[in-house]
């Protein structure tokens, strides 16, 4: 990385000020199409989504000597997967996200197991008719085990990430049992929902 790029990282200590940097950029709406933005392309674009955020995050956090974790969050065919940055503190996990609406961010240190952390975003993710969509999770993913230039300071496209992440072993959250007796979120939660940060302009 350049030092500029570094000094950035340096300044981000806190998993609070990483996540506050990462609130403070704009959502990336891959509007030129489909991206996967490495580390220093978010600096520079100052724009970023879920998997390129947690990136952003777990390298800052290994710049101040913590592994750079992430965990893949996936779910049924009528949403999207998420990606987060891990967090630990003791025995207890959290996690650092970047996302558009409110639901799916920063979750504080408090959960003593990534299944309980996982589980504190069952209720918010669901798709655009209020189904609960997500149904599992990875384990913790060191970053350190796919080249730095892959995802660091990768001028192109990371979709190799995106592909290991998604490869993981997952474990499932929910029976089929218990899929079968979800609720839908009503109306009005739905509606909730739909309030962003960061709207999509009209091309």
């Amino acid at each position: 990385m350049t030092a500029a790029e570094f000094a950035r990282l340096q300044r981000l200590s806190t998993p609070q000020k990483i996540q506050k940097f990462l609130n403070a950029i704009p959502i990336n709406h891959e509007i030129d199409g489909e991206t996967i933005h490495s580390v220093r392309t978010v600096l520079r674009r100052r724009r970023a989504h879920c998997i390129e955020g947690a990136m952003l995050a777990a390298c800052a956090l290994w710049v101040h000597g913590e592994p750079p974790l992430v965990m893949h969050l996936d779910c049924a065919l009528s949403d999207y997967p998420h990606v987060v940055a891990l967090v630990r503190r003791g025995i207890h996990w959290g996690a650092i996200s970047k996302t558009n609406g409110a639901s799916l961010r920063y979750r504080d240190p408090v959960y003593r197991s990534l299944r309980e952390l996982a589980l504190s975003y069952f209720h918010e993710y669901s798709d655009r008719r209020g189904h609960k969509t997500l149904r599992s999770f990875s384990a913790a993913f060191d970053m350190r085990r796919i080249d730095r230039k892959l995802w660091v300071n990768n001028d192109a496209d990371c979709q190799e990430v995106e592909d290991r992440l998604a490869g993981l072993r997952h474990y499932r959250l929910i029976s089929v049992g218990q899929e079968r007796l979800l609720a839908r979120r009503d109306r009005f939660e739905r509606k909730a929902s739909d309030l962003v940060e960061y709207p999509r302009r009209p091309s």
